[in-house]
């Protein structure tokens, strides 16, 4: 008798181990697949512009590393994110995705083309976003279908901006993604945040001149955010049409001939 209560007190145990085993099988799938997942995005290359709405403090992110796929150019893993690390709701609000130089934004769901005649001088291409609300602690991304010429440099720019486009919130960038070790050879080239592209090409090749911060009438790459636009340049050159959300306008030949007159 007591040898048959031992083989039941044995099969009652093996119950909730079985139980537990077959539940750790489960979960270690899925906190693999967390694990692979891309770690959180940095706002280095960002800074807080105007005041906004109490409470509410908007902010973006980029990945710390992108690639660049060498025999099309297209990049992989390129988000941008805008958060409110705030206590309030945002209420409406703008981002903008727009790109400098050797990186072109092709297409960002969910956003708008900004026309060609509209983008801010300097850059390329560009898509802004309206975001109807971020909740408090809440953030929304955008996955930005791109291309990256390696034989220049490359910058991107997120500003956060009210709805009706008067108050630039943030603004990260235009910032750097490049690589200081091109490997034209390789499938593919690895690109980091903040890093000025050297280009992949024969020595005395002028093809990443393009990318010099500075140059007149152009947006710098801000790289550390104390090198971050001033308000007051931004908003010179940024229009709000509607409530759409962040348009820029540049200024025709004949209105600066004016101006300096």
């Amino acid at each position: 008798m007591s040898s048959v209560m031992r083989a039941g007190r044995r099969a009652t145990t093996a119950g909730p181990l079985l139980t537990a085993a077959v539940a750790a099988a489960l979960v270690l799938p899925a906190t693999a697949v967390a694990d692979n997942a891309p770690g959180p995005g940095s706002s280095e290359g960002g800074k807080v512009m105007g005041k906004a709405p109490a409470g509410v403090e908007p902010t973006t992110t980029l990945p710390k590393k992108i690639s660049v796929d060498n025999s099309t150019g297209k990049t992989k893993d390129l988000v941008a994110t805008v958060q409110n690390k705030g206590t309030e709701d945002s209420g409406k609000i703008s981002l903008a995705v727009v790109g400098f130089d050797g990186l072109t934004v092709k297409d960002v769901p969910g956003c708008t083309s900004i026309p060609e005649n509209k983008l801010p001088k300097g850059s390329n291409s560009g898509f802004s976003c309206p975001v109807s609300n971020l909740a408090a602690g809440k953030s929304k991304s955008f996955p930005v279908s791109a291309t990256f010429d390696l034989s220049k440099t490359g910058k991107i720019c997120l500003p956060v901006q009210s709805a009706d486009g008067k108050t630039t919130f943030w603004q990260q960038g235009p910032v750097p993604f490049g690589t200081t070790s091109p490997s034209p050879n390789a499938p593919v080239t690895p690109l980091l945040l903040n890093t000025v592209n050297k280009p992949a090409t024969p020595a005395g090749d002028k093809g990443g001149e393009g990318g010099k911060a500075g140059d007149k009438g152009e947006l710098p790459s801000t790289g550390p955010a104390d090198r971050v636009l001033p308000l007051g340049a931004v908003g010179a050159a940024l229009l709000a049409v509607g409530g759409a959300g962040l348009w820029w306008t540049r200024r025709r030949p004949s209105e600066e001939s004016s101006a300096a007159r």
